[in-house]
């Protein structure tokens, strides 16, 4: 690669907003700013719509003074789309590209946005346009492979196991069934942390059932009856994506999406089947957008790994490299390192990495250690639930 002159820089999120998004867009504004090789940083406004529509806006003009408070607040700042994309459309971004003289790209986003930076890249190529795209990882779901965790999962754990354990302490002051529905589509890494809420033997959730494995009604209610006769009540987290032995959302209403079909009221539907089976009273809660959003429990260790993706996506495209993500390498685990790295796009795109097997527990009663040992330290401090000494005693009358 010759040495490039002088050039503008672009950045655009895609698919769903997390609590730490813009601490990455946080570390790709520092590093601009820091970098004599990049004269003007874009945002595109919306997402993919933005660069189609050319609705840029010039973030090297944005108050440095404004980026600390940016990269604590959840969501996107810039917008972000989950729009479709033709042929057609990449023609229009790399004209755009050329018109504002952009060279570095930014893409950050899940596996639909990891499949448009690759498109970008051969659209790019293709018009003979030298440009340099850089995915940076983003997703709840965890579902991106060639990296060891994304930003957005640790802190979307974080806030499940959080919900989990503090509607089990109240399931266990007012027993009863509640079933708890957890974000993550069809891959299982959220439902599973939730399995570290657990303090003691009898705390929520007592079942936790992971989509890598199909789940028949009937034996999900077994399960149910089950703890429910052992404790009086049962909390139950399921993830979104979760389907039966026919590969359907037992009965709940479904959206068809970009990506998959998927149920929208799961948790009520289950709810509501378990109290006509079994005959007890069970209650739904979809704690939802809130799972991915809730700043207040965003992880540390998420804040700052994403800030240091946005940096190191910089550097990597100023270096000379294109068509690749930024990774997240874990170098150990007590005490707990990573370093960054780069993968090919192409490795990444259009791919679902599901919840190993080797995790997954062979009873949806019992913990899985391997795994609670991987992403404890991801997560943060966890808030331990006080409890009395005492058991109460029934006293004797007269």
């Amino acid at each position: 690669m010759t040495k490039m002159p002088r050039s503008n820089a672009l950045v655009a999120h895609g698919g769903g907003p997390t609590a730490v998004l813009n601490a990455s867009l946080a570390g790709i504004v520092e590093e601009c700013h820091a970098q004599p090789g990049i004269a003007t940083l874009y945002g595109a406004a919306g997402g993919a719509a933005g660069l189609i529509a050319d609705a840029l806006i010039d973030l090297s003009a944005e108050p440095i003074a404004n980026w600390p408070a940016i990269a604590q607040s959840p969501g996107s700042v810039l917008g972000s789309s989950r729009q479709d994309l033709v042929d057609a459309d990449f023609d229009q971004m790399t004209k755009l590209l050329q018109r504002h003289n952009i060279r570095y790209v930014f893409l950050t986003g899940g596996n639909g946005t990891m499949r448009m930076a690759l498109r970008l890249s051969e659209a790019c190529r293709a018009r003979n346009y030298e440009a340099f795209v850089i995915g940076v990882p983003k997703t709840i779901d965890n579902d991106l492979y060639g990296t060891d965790h994304t930003p957005g999962f640790p802190s979307a754990a974080r806030f499940f196991l959080h919900a989990l354990k503090f509607i089990g302490s109240d399931n266990r002051a007012l027993p009863g069934v509640t079933v708890v529905e957890v974000l993550g589509r069809d891959a299982g890494w959220l439902s599973a942390a939730t399995l570290l809420a657990r303090e003691q033997e009898d705390d929520a959730p007592h079942l936790v059932y992971l989509p890598e494995r199909p789940l028949p009604f009937s034996r999900m209610a077994s399960d149910v009856e089950s703890v429910y006769r052992r404790l009086g009540r049962a909390v139950i987290a399921v993830c979104e994506g979760q389907l039966d032995e026919n590969h359907e959302p037992f009965g709940a209403d479904v959206r068809r999406t970009s990506r998959a079909p998927l149920a929208l009221n799961l948790a009520h539907v289950l709810s509501m089947r378990l109290s006509k089976e079994l005959g007890i009273s069970a209650r739904s809660e979809k704690p939802g957008l809130l799972g991915r959003s809730f700043a207040s429990l965003a992880s540390p260790v998420d804040l700052a790994e994403a800030r240091e993706c946005g940096r190191a996506a910089v550097r990597s495209a100023l270096a000379g490299e294109t068509a690749v993500m930024v990774s997240i390498e874990r170098a150990s685990n007590a005490p707990y390192q990573a370093v960054f790295g780069l993968v090919p796009i192409q490795d990444v795109s259009g791919r679902t990495r599901p919840f190993p097997e080797a995790w997954i527990p062979a009873h949806p009663t019992l913990a899985s250690p391997d795994f609670a040992a991987w992403l404890d330290p991801l997560l943060g401090p966890i808030q331990t639930l006080g409890r009395l000494q005492q058991s109460p005693t029934p006293r004797q009358s007269g």
